[in-house]
């Protein structure tokens, strides 16, 4: 069977993917951070998983390191058979299109950039690092069992909340965004690691899911009440381009809403 490496296994992601690949019986390893056998031995497949999300305002040196800084390493030093690097759709901010070629803009006076700055970053070292088998997967919000609501997942803190029977939305209830469940990312990402024909693709459904459409759903779920922020701010987000991921792999998402959600 294939091996893999997954870097960032500690995380909500990481994890998943050591578990599903390990269930198809392939060898895995998950190395924890600082470990030297990273550049001393083959890795095969490396999914690389490591990232900030949240807490990126408050911890930048981190941000910079997790999603460039050990990516230049490895990039440099370690022996793999592919590389493909987690992004996020989030590079998307301002632009005026969503397909993987898209011209994209960035603010860096802006601190809120910071982490789109480190992934573009990270992306445009994966590019020119000269490196064959070398991809990139921007992400898009993933949503499924286990989430850390802590982690600043919306929907994971709407989840916690729910649980506690009462959900207070702090953002306008037309707000939407693109979600994607996360058993589609550990499905979809082996398969591009090992057989994607392009250098970038994006990992999402397509389809705008709306706040208030995750408050009626959490609500009949749990018996939980809700209410939204006075004059909360609408926050839409431009719909993904999944084009690429469906000419290529012929794979549709399934509802980012389940009774394990």
């Amino acid at each position: 069977m294939t091996g893999f490496t997954v870097l960032g296994a500690s995380g909500y992601i990481g994890s998943r993917l050591v578990a599903y690949l390990r269930g198809q019986g392939h060898p895995v390893r998950a190395p924890a951070r600082g470990d030297a056998e990273v550049f001393s031995q083959p890795l095969g497949h490396v999914l690389y998983c490591v990232g900030l999300t949240a807490d990126f305002r408050t911890r930048p040196f981190d941000t910079i390191e997790a999603h460039v800084g050990l990516l230049a390493d490895v990039l440099r030093r370690a022996q793999f058979d592919s590389l493909l690097y987690l992004s996020s759709t989030r590079v998307y901010m301002g632009a005026a299109r969503t397909d993987e070629d898209a011209p994209l803009s960035v603010v860096p006076g802006d601190p809120s950039y910071l982490y789109n700055l480190s992934k573009l970053t990270g992306e445009s070292l994966c590019h020119a690092s000269g490196r064959s088998g070398v991809r990139v997967a921007r992400l898009s919000n993933v949503v499924g069992p286990g989430m850390d609501a802590h982690s600043g997942n919306l929907v994971a803190d709407l989840v916690r909340q729910a649980q506690q029977g009462a959900m207070l939305l702090r953002s306008h209830l037309d707000s939407a965004k693109d979600y994607i469940h996360v058993d589609d990312v550990v499905h979809w990402l082996p398969r591009i690691a090992l057989s994607g024909r392009s250098v970038t693709y994006n990992i999402a459904s397509g389809k705008q899911t709306t706040h208030g459409q995750w408050l009626q759903w959490l609500g009949d779920r749990y018996g939980s009440s809700f209410e939204v922020q006075e004059g909360a701010p609408l926050q839409r987000f431009a719909p993904i381009s999944v084009a690429r991921l469906h000419e290529e792999f012929g794979v549709v998402a399934r509802p980012v809403w389940g009774d394990k959600t």
